[in-house]
């Protein structure tokens, strides 16, 4: 079970790392924040995560079931997480300093199962992020294995269903990204839609849902399955992904159950073949990475994991890394960043 966020304080505070490349710009292009039963993870405790050195010059927030409505239409009550993250938003753009570029770009959660309906909602969506909504996320995850145990999962071929095709093609019409988040099982329907639409700009998330959990432990075949599914996807030039989602406990390291949390150099030793490959299928101008905190906070901290992926594209060339690290970001979310203003305190 996924610890609380106060005993992954007390577990990762047992390492300390000295950021790797310190000046490097970075934008984080997807974290969840949050305040409610399941802990706080605001704007203070993301700019914690960040006081050793990270240079995070940008972030997303990406949609997280956070402040929704409490009345009114079911389909709107999502809206409610917008305005939310544009609060939070502008709220740090007055800050200035680490904060300031804090949810420059919004994912929402929009039921693309309302088909052409949905319209109205993303156009509610639209106006509440007052110029900072990017995308929207309908989750597809599915698996008959433990990645499904205690939680709801999304049909199983949800993303080949008409409603769902016609909603995509609303996300299309108006200007906004689409965040796929599924898992690597499933890839397959990514093929579909992406063959379906090409006129909407897709991110897959997460590397392409790696599952560790059984069925799935075994990690070669899982590796070449996904690998191939994932070359497949790569003739697509409208779909770039996003490097990170590794830490999740759904991936099937033990770093969660460790006493110790891992250094950045084991973290890189377990997650390089699957950054590589990314990279390798899609070339670093169509590839981000990620921290997906406060979730991958599971396995280390956020120190920890910029540097795992600084170690791992260490031999990479300046302008491959500023894309790596800055530029894909930039280019998939439009987001209005300078890379050379850094993140002063």
């Amino acid at each position: 079970m996924p610890r609380s966020l106060d005993s992954l304080a007390s577990w990762v505070s047992q390492l300390h790392e000295e950021p790797i490349e310190p000046e490097l710009p970075i934008i984080d292009p997807h974290h969840h924040l949050f305040d409610d039963e399941r802990g706080r993870f605001l704007a203070e405790e993301l700019e914690a995560e960040i006081e050793a050195g990270t240079n995070i010059v940008g972030t997303v927030f990406v949609q997280y079931k956070s402040s929704y409505r409490t009345e009114g239409p079911e389909a709107f009550k999502p809206v409610g997480e917008v305005e939310f993250a544009t609060r939070i938003g502008e709220a740090c753009e007055r800050v200035g300093g680490r904060r300031a570029r804090f949810c420059s770009g919004i994912i929402a959660h929009a039921d693309l199962m309302l088909g052409s309906e949905v319209e109205p909602v993303l156009e509610a969506m639209i106006a509440a992020g007052k110029g900072r909504l990017k995308g929207i996320r309908h989750g597809a995850t599915w698996d008959a294995g433990a990645a499904g145990f205690g939680r709801t999962f999304a049909p199983r071929y949800l993303m080949r269903e008409a409603k769902f095709q016609d909603g995509i093609a609303q996300v299309a019409h108006h200007g906004l990204t689409f965040d796929a988040w599924l898992f690597y099982h499933q890839l397959d329907d990514l093929v579909d839609l992406l063959e379906r639409h090409p006129e909407v700009n897709v991110i897959l998330d997460h590397c392409g849902g790696i599952v560790g959990l059984p069925p799935h432990l075994d990690r070669s075949s899982v590796l070449r399955e996904w690998r191939a599914k994932l070359r497949r996807l790569a003739q697509f030039p409208n779909l770039s992904v996003k490097i990170g989602g590794l830490g999740m406990v759904y991936a099937g390291w033990d770093f969660h159950v460790r006493p110790t949390p891992p250094t950045s150099l084991e973290l890189a030793e377990a997650w390089e073949p699957y950054v590589v490959e990314c990279i390798d299928a899609f070339g670093p101008r169509r590839c981000m990475f990620e921290s997906n905190f406060p979730v991958d906070k599971q396995s280390c901290s956020y120190t920890s994991l910029w540097n795992a992926f600084k170690r791992i594209a260490a031999d990479f060339s300046v302008e491959e890394k500023r894309a790596l690290f800055h530029d894909t970001a930039v280019r998939a979310y439009r987001l209005e960043i300078d890379a050379g203003a850094g993140a002063s305190a």
